[in-house]
């Protein structure tokens, strides 16, 4: 059994409003990148969480897709995932309930139903749809 393992971290210095936040990829992408400590997009610059997830699932879907598709000799010419995270807050606190996806491809020699089968087996074998459990939803596009 081969196991792949992948790391990021997070700095926190400080307390209060002066802390200083800071989370870094193993790849280096992201390297003490700010981020907020709140849901809004109003309360500090920077990204946080639930942004974080919101784009992993939107790349992670798409490279099934994309593997879906090769596996069906498809190319793909271009694939736009958008993924939407749906956060209520709850008595314990903020909590992810939906999370949609919206994909619009455009693809050479591909039916509408053989686009939209493809997409339903992606969402299915996507890495970060197997691990969230909230509802989850799509809209699945293709561009002539």
């Amino acid at each position: 059994m081969k196991l792949i393992m992948r790391k990021a971290s997070v700095r926190w210095s400080g307390g209060g409003n002066g802390c200083s936040r800071g989370v870094s990829t193993e790849s280096s992408v992201l390297n003490q990148t700010h981020y907020s400590s709140g849901v809004s997009p109003k309360e500090d610059a920077g990204t946080n969480p639930v942004e974080l997830i919101a784009a992993a699932h939107a790349a992670s879907f798409s490279l099934a897709l994309w593997k879906e598709l090769g596996l069906a000799d498809s190319v793909a010419v271009n694939i736009l995932t958008t993924s939407t995270v749906t956060l209520e807050r709850l008595a314990a606190g903020w909590t992810i309930m939906n999370m949609h996806l919206d994909v619009i491809a455009r693809l050479p020699k591909v039916t509408q139903s053989g686009f939209i089968d493809a997409t339903v087996r992606a969402k299915t074998n996507c890495l970060v749809s197997r691990l969230v459990r909230a509802n989850m939803s799509m809209n699945a596009k293709l561009e002539n």
